[in-house]
C-alpha cells in the first residue's frame, strides 16, 4: 500500500512550536496550495491542507519560516477522530510531514536570488541540511529545467516584492 503526499505551498500563519510532556517537538500548520486551474470568475483557488511536523523539522519550521513562506513537503495522510464539545464525533485528516524543504531565502519574501533548499527530515534523524547549489542547480534531486518557458522564474533577477497585505491568508 502507498500513502505518499507531496505539497508545495505557502504557510497560512506563523508556525507554533509545542512540546509533548515527554519533550518531543511538534508543530501544526496549514499550507495553502494553489489549484492547477482558475475558477470560472478567473480567480485562483487554493486548497488549505492541515499538516503536522515532529522533532527537529518542527523546530526548524518554527524557527526559520513564517506566514507566507514557500515550503515543499513530503509526507503521509493520517486520519483520526475525537469527540467534540457537543458530543458528536469529529473526523480529522492531516498530512504528517516526513521531510520539509524551505524553498525561499530565509530573509526574503520570494524570488530566486540566493535561494537555497533547507531540508529537515525525520528519515535522516532530524538533520538540517543546506545546499549552496540553489533551488535548481547542482545534484540535489530538484528538477532540472531546460526550457525557459517551463519555469517562469528561471531568469528572474532579485527578489519578487510581496507585502503581507498581498497574501490572501490571516
Amino acid at each position: 500500500m502507498i500513502n505518499r503526499v507531496v505539497l508545495v505551498g505557502r504557510l497560512t500563519k506563523n508556525p507554533e512550536l509545542r512540546y509533548t510532556p515527554n519533550g518531543i517537538a511538534s508543530c501544526r500548520f496549514t499550507v495553502a496550495v494553489n489549484r492547477a486551474f482558475k475558477a470560472q470568475n478567473g480567480e485562483q483557488e487554493a486548497d488549505f491542507t492541515n499538516c503536522q511536523a515532529w522533532r527537529k523539522q518542527a523546530e526548524n519550521l518554527a524557527n526559520f519560516m513564517k506566514k507566507g513562506s514557500l515550503i515543499g513537503l513530503e509526507g503521509r495522510i493520517q486520519t483520526g477522530s475525537y469527540e467534540g464539545q457537543d458530543g458528536k464525533r469529529v473526523f480529522t485528516t492531516d498530512v504528517v510531514a516526513d521531510s520539509i524543504q524551505f524553498l525561499e531565502p530565509r530573509n526574503g519574501t520570494g524570488g530566486s536570488q540566493g535561494a537555497s533548499n533547507h531540508e529537515s527530515s525525520t528519515n535522516t534523524g532530524g538533520q538540517y541540511r543546506s545546499s549552496s547549489q540553489g533551488q535548481y542547480g547542482g545534484n540535489n534531486n530538484q528538477p532540472s529545467y531546460t526550457r525557459a518557458d517551463e519555469d517562469p522564474f528561471a531568469n528572474s533577477k532579485g527578489p519578487i516584492g510581496v507585502s503581507e497585505d498581498d497574501l490572501p491568508f490571516d
